[in-house]
């Protein structure tokens, strides 16, 4: 095996190893940056939901319980979850893929009630009362998805509507009835909001721009592998094939070759240093043999 292909092959070995561990290395990365991106979508569809609830409770109630009391009427747009889901509703129907759920486990519309893996959450969050939040991810319909939820606890005005029948605007027991939404107790965790958002996306930008990062790598190892055989043939195997042809010729008792360049101090140099040396000695030894 030549020496050229001898060196080609470890080159080719450390470069495959190096590429894998970069391969490695920035698949994590991008990964996780791809989902630390869908967990901040996901964290500010929530905060909008948060301040959809926050005007509707401070601005939009405070009006519309004057007209309900007077007329006997029941707005839905006065609950601030009735405001957060409508104004989500809307992202819902231009990016199917994001959702916002406040999942009930005993709520006043039947359309809120927790399905199973919403009611395992709720029931977490009863659990644990240190935990503000938590993250998950979920097969659906449209590939898989990213959760943050978060616990919502019967306050002082949830107790208004869902304490009991009686004390219920009597207008949305009408259009509600008695059955549901009631029996809710100061601090429970009664309800968790959760928003869904879709990893497909930033996944595949991410894998997309691994295969992009992996071909600009092996790009580079390649014109860097011929490279190093251009300056390998310069600073070795050139010098050596020079060696190896001087000493065939004076082993079959050719004398007058000439003496081998020197450039330089690395081990080359020294090698064709210490060879020019021998020759010279092994001439004068081959003259006082003749005489």
């Amino acid at each position: 095996m030549k020496l050229t292909l001898k060196f080609n092959l470890i080159f080719i070995v450390i470069f495959g190893l190096g590429l894998l561990a970069t391969g490695l290395i920035a698949n994590g990365f991008l990964q996780g940056t791809a989902r630390d991106r869908v967990v901040e979508q996901a964290r500010l569809a929530m905060e909008t939901a948060v301040s959809t609830r926050s005007y509707t409770a401070d601005r939009v109630r405070p009006i519309l319980e004057k007209s309900q009391k007077g007329n006997d009427v029941f707005y839905p747009e006065s609950v601030p979850a009735f405001a957060a889901i409508r104004m989500l509703g809307y992202l819902h129907q231009s990016l199917p893929d994001y959702s916002y759920r406040e999942a009930t486990l005993n709520p006043t519309n039947p359309a809120d009630r927790a399905v199973d893996w919403e009611a395992d959450i709720i029931n977490l969050f009863r659990n644990d009362a240190s935990k503000a939040d938590f993250i998950g991810e979920r097969e659906s319909p449209t590939g898989r998805v990213m959760y943050l939820a978060r616990p919502m606890r019967a306050k002082g005005s949830c107790m208004q509507c869902h304490s009991t029948p009686d004390a219920a605007p009597a207008a949305m027991v009408r259009i509600y009835g008695r059955d549901n939404g009631f029996g809710w107790k100061m601090d429970d965790v009664v309800a968790a909001q959760i928003v869904s958002v879709p990893m497909s996306v930033p996944m595949a930008l991410a894998s997309k721009a691994l295969w992009k990062l992996m071909a600009w790598l092996a790009g580079v190892s390649v014109v860097s592998l011929i490279l190093l055989n251009v300056l390998l043939v310069f600073t070795v195997i050139r010098p050596v094939r020079r060696l190896s042809a001087a000493a065939n010729l004076i082993s079959t008792g050719n004398m007058d070759v000439p003496e081998l360049p020197v450039h330089g101090k690395d081990e080359i140099s020294v090698l064709a240093d210490s060879f020019n040396r021998m020759h010279r000695s092994l001439t004068r030894a081959m003259k006082m043999l003749e005489e």
